[in-house]
């Protein structure tokens, strides 16, 4: 993207809040549809197995879509682009609760990824170059926005499942009131352009070198954050013995602390930098592991699933924010990324229950632990070039914080 010459703090912190505003309306969608999941599988008639098939679709079309944002963007522009795939992502919500059958839910689903993985890269390619002008980390607490948009999405969802309201109805709704706020929250995103001598990146390539070793280290956070949001519950259930509602609250809680430290990551980062941030975080989530795997408490277990959490929650925006800065084209590099990350988050519940099958749930979890360790040895690959500086314009320059 073309870089305007004079760029004053008082604009990055407004569109530094535009983008935050768009991190947490993308997250809402996603809360508001896993909440209606239920409701969606008995509209749709469908088995256990089946919806089981039927949710590896977003994921498939995350895949397929995510590199074509990096031409959309270059063609129409970083704004334009955002505010477009951002509201086919959030009118896509209604899809899933009108499917009758479930060939039709897979192709509802197909869309549902594929508008979500594309509105993805577009505003992490945007964050990342908000994050290069403040030259400080931004990158954790918009993750951190996310995590809190879909828990107002699920609050909202939780609300709707427990009024008996129809499914279709609350997205209907869901979808035009985030509709509505995503292009509001768009209009105050920089609008970068390329510039007319900057060739265009391919509608469809293989990631780049770089994507591939820094999306290794994002493939082991995802795999590990997957494996203990969807199976801590039943980890302390089956294991532990707990009852349903303190096995639950783990869960809940371990959301919480993804979204908390996400939310706090950025000074950590600024002050250690990257690397050293992900190898601690490493550290502490090989404790977590090894924790949950020796324990013979719930309170010891639920310990260990709060130090997992704590140390993946800032190593997937470290990852974007690396991709972003690894290459002429970031767009290509972030949609490297998402794609490796989208399919550890997609692989990671099912390859726990396989491991479990065979052996136990304790033993799936001895993998999540050494996957853990695999942060500590590759985050020094997070180690890239120095952001550029933000150009500030004289009217700007008495501005000594950018943070909003």
């Amino acid at each position: 993207m073309a870089h305007e010459p004079i760029v004053g703090l008082r604009q990055l912190k407004r569109a530094r809040v535009a983008v935050a505003a768009v991190f947490c309306v993308h997250g809402a969608v996603t809360g508001s549809f896993a909440t209606r999941i239920p409701w969606i599988q008995d509209h749709a008639g469908a088995s256990a197995g089946q919806l089981g098939l039927a949710l590896a679709f977003p994921a498939l079309g995350a895949s397929v879509a995510m590199p074509l944002a990096g031409a959309i963007s270059h063609r129409y522009g970083a704004r334009t682009a955002l505010r477009g795939l951002l509201a086919l992502w959030t009118l896509s919500l209604i899809l899933p609760s009108f499917a009758p059958n479930l060939l039709t839910l897979c192709t509802a689903l197909f869309v549902f990824g594929a508008t979500a993985g594309m509105s993805d890269v577009a505003m992490n390619a945007l964050g990342v170059e908000i994050e290069n002008r403040l030259d400080r980390s931004i990158m954790s607490s918009l993750h951190g926005m996310w995590s809190a948009g879909a828990l107002i999405g699920s609050a909202g969802g939780t609300l709707a499942a427990h009024l008996g309201s129809d499914a279709r109805l609350h997205h209907v709704l869901a979808a035009l009131t985030l509709t509505v706020l995503g292009l509001i929250a768009c209009q105050g995103v920089r609008d970068l352009r390329s510039t007319p001598d900057q060739e265009a990146p391919p509608r469809f390539t293989l990631p780049p070198r770089s994507a591939l070793v820094i999306g290794a280290v994002g493939f082991c956070a995802v795999f590990a954050e997957g494996a203990s949001l969807d199976w801590s519950a039943v980890y302390l259930r089956d294991i532990l013995g707990t009852s349903p509602g303190i096995a639950a609250a783990s869960t809940t809680a371990f959301a919480l602390t993804m979204a908390v430290a996400r939310l706090a990551g950025d000074r950590i980062v600024d002050r250690f930098g990257p690397v050293r941030t992900v190898r601690v975080g490493g550290v502490m989530a090989t404790a977590g592991g090894l924790l949950v795997v020796a324990a013979r408490h719930p309170a010891v277990a639920m310990l260990g699933f709060a130090l997992i959490g704590l140390g993946v929650a800032v190593v997937v925006p470290l990852a974007f924010a690396a991709a972003g800065r690894s290459g002429p084209h970031p767009s290509q590099a972030i949609a490297g990324v998402a794609t490796i990350t989208y399919t550890s988050g997609l692989i990671a519940p099912s390859a726990i229950g396989a491991v479990a099958d065979a052996t136990s749930l304790v033993v799936s979890f001895a993998l999540v632990t050494a996957l853990a360790c695999g942060l500590v040895a590759g985050a020094g690959v997070l180690r890239t070039a120095g952001r550029e500086s933000a150009t500030v314009s004289p009217a700007d320059a008495a501005v000594p914080d950018p943070r909003p």
